[in-house]
Formats: C-alpha cells, sequence, structure tokens
C-alpha cells in the first residue's frame, strides 16, 4: 500500500527508535512509499533529514498549513514558497494547504489569500496540492474556482456525499482516506461508494487518527492495512484490488517515480 499522508519525522516518534524505526516497521507492514507533507517551518529540515534516508521509499510535499495562518503568515508563507522553489524537484506536491476553521475564524481571510496564492504556484510549477479542509469547504472552493486546472486530494475526507457532489464540481480531485473510515461511530464507509476506488487515495496522517483496533494510540505508517481493509469491505471489493487500484491512483496523481 501507499500511505499518501504521514509525518513519521516528527518528535512523537523519538520514543521508541525515531522516525527511521518508523518508516522500516512500514516497510516491513508492505507500505511501498510515502509521501510526507511539513507541517511548519521547524519540521521542514527534519523532514527532509529522514527522507534522504530513504530516497526510494519516501517522498516529499510543502506548504503553509492553515493552522500556521497567524499575524506572521506573509513571512512564513515566503519561507515556504522559496523553499519549494528552491528545491522543486525534490517536492511531489504542495501541501499540506487549505483552510481550518474549527477552532479560530479569525484569520479566514488570510487563509484564503495564503492558500490562492500556493494554488497559484502549484498552476505554476505543475504541482498537485495537498488539501486539508476543516470547517472550511465554502472557503476552500471559492478559491479553487480562480484555479481550474488544479488538481487536488482533499486530505483526511469525512464528509458526506453532498460534498463529494460538491467538490466534484470543481474538478475530479482525489479524496483521502484515513483511520476515520474504521471508527465506529463513522459514517464515512457509507461515503465511499459516492467517491468510487478510482478517485480514493490511501493515508495515515501519523501520528494522529489511528485506526481501530489502535484507535487512542499513536498512530504510524505500519497501520494502514486497517485502513486499507476498511475500504475493501465498504465497496465490496478485495483487499489486492483495493491496493492495486489507490497505489495506481497516489502513483498517478503524485507522478511517483
Amino acid at each position: 500500500m501507499i500511505d499518501t499522508h504521514t509525518h513519521l519525522y516528527l518528535p512523537e516518534f523519538d520514543a521508541d527508535g525515531g522516525g527511521r524505526a518508523a518508516v522500516e516497521r512500514a516497510i516491513a507492514a508492505g507500505v511501498t512509499r510515502m509521501v510526507f507533507p511539513n507541517v511548519d517551518r521547524t519540521s521542514v529540515e527534519p523532514m527532509r533529514a529522514l527522507a534522504a534516508q530513504f530516497s526510494g521509499t519516501v517522498s516529499m510535499a510543502i506548504g503553509l498549513h492553515p493552522t500556521e495562518v497567524r499575524e506572521n503568515w506573509r513571512e512564513e508563507l515566503d519561507f515556504h514558497m522559496a523553499e519549494l522553489r528552491k528545491h522543486v524537484a525534490d517536492y511531489v506536491a504542495v501541501g499540506e494547504i487549505g483552510i481550518d476553521l474549527y477552532w479560530d475564524k479569525t484569520f479566514r481571510s488570510e487563509q484564503m489569500q495564503a492558500l490562492d496564492e500556493q494554488f497559484a504556484l502549484a498552476d505554476e510549477l505543475c504541482k498537485p496540492v495537498i488539501i486539508h479542509c476543516r470547517e472550511g469547504l465554502d472557503e476552500t472552493l471559492e478559491v479553487m474556482q480562480g484555479h481550474p486546472g488544479l488538481r487536488a486530494v482533499f486530505h483526511s475526507f469525512g464528509g458526506t456525499a453532498d460534498d463529494v457532489e460538491r467538490i466534484r464540481r470543481h474538478g475530479d480531485h482525489y479524496l483521502g482516506i484515513n483511520g476515520i473510515v474504521t471508527f465506529k461511530n463513522s459514517r464515512l464507509r457509507d461515503v465511499l461508494p459516492a467517491i468510487g476506488i478510482e478517485r480514493i487515495l490511501t493515508e495515515t496522517d501519523a501520528p494522529y487518527l489511528a485506526p481501530v483496533p489502535h484507535r487512542g494510540k499513536r498512530n504510524e505508517s505500519a497501520f494502514i492495512t486497517e485502513t486499507g481493509k476498511a475500504i475493501a469491505g465498504a465497496l465490496g471489493i478485495g483487499f489486492d484490488d483495493m491496493d492495486l487500484t489507490t497505489s495506481r491512483n497516489a502513483i498517478t496523481f503524485f507522478d511517483l517515480k
């Protein structure tokens, strides 16, 4: 399987061998590729250092996370955009970027402006984007209207079939499915047929959102098979078919070599 969204370079993995050990556990569990998006400015160097140790397995993405859009957002945005331009060949996507109004709506307009500028950079560099969208679908889709050629994955999707339809009016985008689909009270399993296996990317968002039976623990890429089983079961297909199709989706979307 391919984990299209994981943060194994974070300090949460330091206690038992660090990120290197976490990557090795994932490989042992059958994960063939991983994509590391950065979290903030401080995470870029740890991410790059770990990715360099697994250059044939790990790819990277970079962008200004919406919860990092604060008073100094312009400085932070300039840093991330400069890093991408300087090392454009090192990154397979712009992300994760987006709109997050769950905790705080103070910087709503600034989040939209930062998103618009990063969409424009993705257009310029012919890169796909990884979208973080929490309580911000209206705003995200509004900004997307100005970028009709954009290729996007809505990371950690947990919305409704109506949300899927709204997203599709703006392009044939992908939806990232993670451990949420395994949660007992999750309605996401019922939404998967509206998405279809051809537009699903598998992910963990490690160290967050660990799937059942690991829920409540630190998540890691090695647990992605539990999410894969839930996806296959919800769509009534075999695990191998699910793996083959979602892996092909990821290779196509990120242009993985």
